[in-house]
This record gives structure tokens, sequence and C-alpha cells, in this order.
């Protein structure tokens, strides 16, 4: 029993142009498969290479929510590439005695400076003081005899008058 010969359907150019792709993709396979064959071509399995390391899928950015995107995303602590260089001994030892000497250089300006402010502090209050001695001394002082007197003076004028002990005050 003789099967019919299969009619070609009218198909379209798209399905045309996939078809031979295909066909040029099996072909490239089997030649590569080919060469894959020969001992000289193939790769030499080495228990020293290094293996091959995941790609990570970059996921492309969408628009920020502050707006701003020259801001770049910040890499997680972990995996940030910490430097392994250490300085030797020498320099360390080094580097500290320079640090105790400027520490003790500062100290020491510090102190000269609360010195410096102490003696001006007391020399202001001296001062005061000399000033105030001054004023009761060229002071004009009148004494209040009657008590009356006071009663019958105005707000602005007992607000004047001041109380002073007699003992160190020439009065006139």
């Amino acid at each position: 029993m003789a099967l019919p010969k299969e009619t070609p359907s009218p198909k379209s150019a798209d399905t045309v142009s996939k078809d031979v792709a295909n066909i040029l993709n099996t072909i490239k396979r089997k030649s590569a498969a080919d060469s894959a064959e020969t001992p000289e071509k193939q790769p030499k399995l080495d228990a020293t290479k290094p293996k091959p390391k995941k790609k990570v899928l970059k996921i492309p950015r969408g628009k920020p929510k502050s707006n701003r995107p020259w801001k770049e995303v910040k890499q997680k602590f972990s995996n940030i590439k910490k430097s392994i260089y250490r300085s030797p001994k020498d320099k360390k030892d080094e580097f500290r005695n320079d640090m105790k000497h400027i520490k003790e250089l500062s100290r020491s300006i510090k102190e000269n400076r609360k010195q410096e402010n102490e003696v001006k502090r007391q020399r202001r209050e001296e001062n005061a003081k000399k000033k105030l001695e001054n004023e009761r001394r060229s002071e004009i002082v009148q004494v209040i005899k009657n008590p009356a007197k006071l009663k019958r003076m105005k707000k602005k004028a007992l607000r004047k008058i001041e109380k002073r002990d007699l003992a160190n005050i020439k009065v006139v």
C-alpha cells in the first residue's frame, strides 16, 4: 500500500525564515560537535582551575523615590572589599609616639590658655573691687536724721537712696 504524497501547504514568509534559521542552527551544532571530538581541540581538565563564578543578573533600576537619578545604589557593607594592607610595627610605633607628642603639646597649650584666662579673670575682679571702693570714697553722703522725711519722699527719690556703713565714709 502506497502512502499518498504530502502536498506542501502554502507557508508564509515568516515561517519559511524560521525553518531556514532552525536548519542553519542544527548544521552549526553538528559541526561544533564534530570539531569537539578531535583530541587536539578538546580542553584539558585541570583541577587547579577555579570554578566559574555565577553571573549576577543586574536588575535595571527604576525611577528612585527621591527623584534623584544621579544617586547610586549603596552596597552592603559585607560586599565592600576591605584593604588587607597593614603597616609595619616600626611605623605604627613611630605614629603612636608622634600622636603622644602632639597630644602633650595640645594639653600644654590648653593649660597655658587656662592659666592666662584665670589671671585675666582675677585682674578683672581686682579692678572691679578697686573701682567700687573708689566710687564709694568719692561719694557725697548726706545723713537723714529725720525719718519723717522718708515718708514724705516720692518713690523716685526713695529709689535713689542707698544705705551705707558710716564707719568707712567721711560724712559732710
